[in-house]
């Protein structure tokens, strides 16, 4: 299978994410159950976490490797509303895995900053768009973050499946988690530098299966 490839390929360049092999495979596995069901994939973190989030979003709410033609009962619908429109709607759309990265509102965020406290935005934002059996990836690199880790255990009590990803020990969050992937690294920017062909290779895992 094209997924395997992926992973495969993804260990040649870094070999150094060989004994986490699995751990990617199973949180593969969770993300494409959650959206074979028809549920949703929310993510978060923190500076560089939060830019990481961003990107995941925008990976999975388009096409990346490949166009994602629409499904033609779609195309149909859409020409039945307004048939020019509906036809150019067709040719440019692209099919979307749903997916919402936590850290684009701030209207929302600024009110909870204002009226509760900074660490509690995420938290507020999961249980107001969490339901259960969606998938909530949270990105820490620490696995520490407090802000992360509150989202979590929201999460968790609205019967979200939690993935960390993050590096170190895996701290707190990964503790949480349904399943984890923790880079054998130790400095943040280095933690960085390998989530970054992780999710590339989750979201290119994705598409193949979906699309």
């Amino acid at each position: 299978m094209k997924e395997t490839y992926y992973l495969e390929h993804l260990i040649e360049r870094y070999p150094q994410l060989a004994p986490i092999r699995g751990d990617i495979a199973m949180v593969y596995e969770m993300m494409k159950d959650a959206y074979a069901s028809g549920h949703k994939l929310l993510v978060a973190g923190n500076g560089g976490s939060a830019a990481d989030s961003e990107h995941i979003a925008g990976e999975l709410m388009k096409g990346f490797v490949k166009s994602r033609t629409l499904p033609e009962e779609m195309v149909s619908r859409l020409k039945a509303v307004d048939p020019g429109c509906g036809a150019v709607l067709a040719e440019n759309l692209q099919g979307a895995l749903p997916s919402l990265a936590l850290t684009g509102q701030p209207g929302l965020s600024t009110a909870v900053l204002n009226d509760l406290d900074g660490k509690f935005v995420y938290a507020q934002l999961l249980y107001g768009y969490g339901q259960p059996d969606d998938v909530f990836l949270a990105i820490t690199t620490s696995g520490n973050s407090e802000n992360i880790y509150l989202a979590c255990v929201v999460a968790k009590a609205k019967g979200l499946k939690v993935i960390a990803l993050t590096g170190k020990t895996g701290g707190k969050v990964s503790r949480l988690a349904d399943a984890s992937i923790i880079v054998p690294e130790q400095e943040t920017y280095k933690i960085q530098e390998l989530h970054l062909p992780i999710y590339h290779a989750l979201c290119l895992m994705l598409e193949e299966h979906f699309f």
